[in-house]
Parts: structure tokens; C-alpha cells; sequence
């Protein structure tokens, strides 16, 4: 009578039990939830926790404030190569943007009407897509500054002597790059795909930065200027976009304290006015390091930071942090007060 009451399992049976099993498999490591980056809006903010507003400190590192009738003046501008080590440093860039851009599906636009065609394409960069690349080029970004202050504050200590304020515009320009990192994961969350690359990418990165500014600073240096470049074309985009009324999410999305507080930005302040100040912050450090490779770094006579101290003596004009008598190329040797 037991054996009566037990079925076969049959071809059937097994399908029938089977589905509902590979159904839930697959809803559970949907790709489309591992990629995507969450768009945080007024509608969807979630309130803070309490790390985020207890023991908060001041900024380190105070941030220049920009002229705001300079900040539309910001451009997109290249620096001619001169030497082979320029032309290293480019192809170095080139190749790195080419294959960034070939793996996330951006493609480059230089007016209005390519820029519609995209919007029309699949290579629409949507809000979700802003995010997710500006989130991983800032977390990149920020280490050639702390890279480099870091070997040079250490070559300051082996050789007994000054190192003449570049540490800490170095450690000023990483800070900057992080506060845009932390500005932007307050607008977006990058899913578990986004943040295995920036594990893989950071360790890569970090580590051929730090033995390549061992052998050869200028050309790090100019490394870094030709990849300020690149962001400065890529806020212009995203600038452009918003204004073309590609991005009407972006209106949605609050400004993070966080930003307010670092570039004394007012309660009227959008969207725009964030990534316009991210804008020229990445122009001011494509500045910073063209100049920089333009230096004597080595040796036992070295050349001062031009950006450090303001020489108020001399009518000569001369660099500042702040976006007067800025020059996107670099400051050559021979214009400086060193």
C-alpha cells in the first residue's frame, strides 16, 4: 500500500520541480542589478546614518574660492607634446581612454547635434551612466596626488632637507579628487560590478603610478595633465548634456551637504553649478601638473612650487590656485619666479 501511495519521478515531474528553482536562480544574480548605479533623488534619499553626521571635522584642505564669472570660461584645451617623454605620457592616456570608453559604452560628442543623436542611440549616456563613470574616474583620480606627495615626503626625509611645498599642493589636489568622489557617491551607488573594477582598477593604477614617479616624476606629472584634460572634456559633456535638457533627472537630485560645505556653494545651487566647480577644479590640477613637468624635480637644486606662495613683490604675472592668470597648458620654466 506505501509503495501505491509513491509517484515515479518522471521526465515531467523533474521539469515541473525544476523551474520554479532556476526561475529564482536567475532573478537572484540578474546582471542588470549588479551594473546598474542607483540614482539617488529627493524621492529615494535615504536619511543618514549616524557616521555621516556625528564627529564631522573641518576640511583639511580649504578650497579656493573660484571667481564664478571664470567658472563658463573653462575649456577644454591640449598641450602640444614637445619632448618623446610628452608623447609617451599621451599615448599612455590615449589608450587608456580608448579602451575605458570602448568597455562602458561612452562615445565622445563635440556639439549639439551629435550629442542629440546619442541621446537617440543606444550609447545614451543616461544619469545612471553619468554617475557610474564619474564615480570610477574620481576613485582613480585621486591617486597620483597621494602617490606622488607620499615619495616625496619620504625623499624629503632620506635627504635631510625641504622639499620646497610640493607635498602639500600634491596632498591638496588627492583631497580635492576625493571630496569628488564622496560629493557624487551621495548622488549615485554603484552596484557590485562597478565596485570590483574599482578594487581591480585602484591596485593596478596605484601601484604602476608609484614605481613609475620613482624613475621619472616629470613624466608622471605630465601623465596627470594630459588625464586633466580628459576630465575636463568629460564635465563638459556632461555640462553640455544638461543644458541641451539631456539630463532632466539631474534636476531632481539635491546637492549633498557635503558639496555645500567644501565650495561654499548657497541653498539655490543645482546640479550645474556642482559639476561646473568639479570642472574647474580638474582644469586647475591639469595646470598644477603641466607646470610641474615643466620643473627641475631631481638633483640637488630643485625648483620651488610655483602655486604655493603668491610673489606679490614683482608685477610679473604668476600661477595662484585659484583660476587667475590660469594657463591650461602649463607654465613654462622660463616665465616663473623660482
Amino acid at each position: 500500500m506505501l509503495a501505491a501511495q509513491i509517484k515515479p519521478i518522471t521526465t515531467r515531474t523533474l521539469k515541473t520541480t525544476l523551474v520554479p528553482i532556476v526561475d529564482l536562480s536567475i532573478r537572484s544574480f540578474s546582471t542588470s542589478a549588479i551594473r546598474k548605479t542607483t540614482l539617488i533623488t529627493a524621492d529615494n534619499k535615504v536619511k543618514p546614518s549616524d557616521d555621516d553626521t556625528k564627529f564631522l571635522t573641518k576640511n583639511q584642505f580649504e578650497h579656493p574660492n573660484y571667481e564664478s564669472e571664470l567658472l563658463d570660461t573653462v575649456k577644454y584645451e591640449h598641450r602640444p607634446c614637445k619632448k618623446p617623454s610628452d608623447y609617451i605620457a599621451l599615448s599612455m592616456i590615449k589608450i587608456l581612454r580608448h579602451s575605458f570608453d570602448f568597455f562602458t559604452g561612452f562615445k565622445e560628442a563635440n556639439t549639439k547635434e551629435e550629442s542629440l543623436k546619442i541621446y537617440n542611440s543606444s550609447k545614451r549616456m543616461t544619469p545612471e551612466k553619468w554617475l557610474n563613470r564619474i564615480i570610477f574616474l574620481e576613485s582613480v583620480a585621486g591617486v597620483p596626488g597621494s602617490v606622488a606627495g607620499f615619495l616625496r615626503h619620504l625623499q624629503s626625509l632620506r635627504l635631510l632637507r625641504r622639499d620646497k611645498a610640493f607635498i602639500e599642493t600634491l596632498y591638496d589636489e588627492a583631497y580635492n579628487e576625493r571630496m569628488h568622489l564622496l560629493t557624487f557617491l551621495k548622488l549615485g551607488k554603484p552596484g557590485i560590478f562597478s565596485r570590483s573594477m574599482l578594487y581591480i582598477g585602484q591596485g593596478v593604477f596605484s601601484n604602476i603610478f608609484f614605481f613609475s614617479y620613482l624613475m621619472c616624476p616629470r613624466i608622471c606629472h605630465r601623465f596627470v595633465g594630459y588625464l586633466e584634460e580628459e576630465a575636463v572634456s568629460t564635465y563638459t559633456r556632461c555640462i553640455n548634456d544638461i543644458d541641451y535638457g539631456l539630463l532632466p533627472e539631474f534636476n531632481k537630485m539635491e546637492i549633498p551637504d557635503i558639496a555645500k560645505e567644501y565650495w561654499h556653494l548657497d541653498e539655490t545651487a543645482n546640479m550645474r553649478d556642482l559639476v561646473n566647480y568639479v570642472r574647474a577644479d580638474e582644469a586647475k590640477h591639469r595646470e598644477v601638473n603641466h607646470t610641474f613637468a615643466n620643473l627641475k624635480l631631481r638633483g640637488n637644486t630643485i625648483d620651488r612650487n610655483p602655486f604655493a606662495l603668491a610673489i606679490k613683490e614683482s608685477d610679473k604675472k604668476q600661477p595662484s590656485m585659484t583660476l587667475k592668470n590660469s594657463k591650461a597648458q602649463g607654465w613654462e620654466r622660463e616665465d616663473l619666479i623660482l
